[in-house]
């Protein structure tokens, strides 16, 4: 721990004035060190083909960055067809629902108009029913009529037979018609 206190504090005290002392070309000057040093590092990342990696890991993710470049512009360019295929498909389905709608539309106003010629026709054989009806009634009141008049004419005809007849010819009457009934019978 000592050691590397006492290198720190050497390393402070030195300064660059002292440091770059002397002829340039001697290993006393720490310019010509750094940059033999410099040569020595290049030199090396030369021999170990360095640069040639760093271009190759360079094309690489160039490649790379490409690849995800044409993978993005091929799925963008899917997202588009999709989003054409789904607005195409929802404009025909918003077709079939208009369709639906107007042929139920149509639908309802063929019922609406089918009850109303079935109302019509409801309402005319129920007329029709109460005109027979009413015929048949007035017919009958017509027979009640006629027949209360042929019994008041019957009544009075009676009376006045009654009034104007007397006996001997009633017997006659009744003997006639006797008669008249048993030729009939035989």
């Amino acid at each position: 721990m000592r050691n590397i206190l006492a290198l720190v504090l050497t390393a402070g005290a030195a300064s660059p004035a002292f440091a770059a002392s002397g002829p340039f070309f001697s290993l006393g000057n720490t310019d010509f060190v750094v940059l033999l040093g410099f040569i020595v590092f290049i030199a090396v990342l030369f021999y170990f083909k360095v640069p040639g990696m760093i271009g190759g890991a360079l094309d690489n993710r160039a490649q790379g960055i490409q690849a995800e470049l044409d993978e993005a512009r091929a799925l963008h360019e899917e997202a588009r067809g999709l989003l054409a295929s789904y607005e195409r498909k929802q404009r025909e389905v918003q077709a079939q629902a208009d369709a639906i709608v107007a042929a139920a539309k149509e639908d309802a106003v063929l019922a609406a108009e089918q009850a109303k010629a079935d109302l019509e026709k409801s309402i005319a054989r129920r007329l029709a029913a109460a005109q027979d009806q009413i015929a048949s009634a007035e017919a009958a009141a017509v027979r009640e009529v006629r027949d209360q008049a042929v019994a008041a004419a019957v009544a009075a005809a009676q009376s006045v037979l009654a009034k104007q007849m007397t006996a001997a010819q009633a017997n006659k009457l009744i003997d006639e018609a006797i008669t008249t009934v048993a030729q009939k019978l035989h």
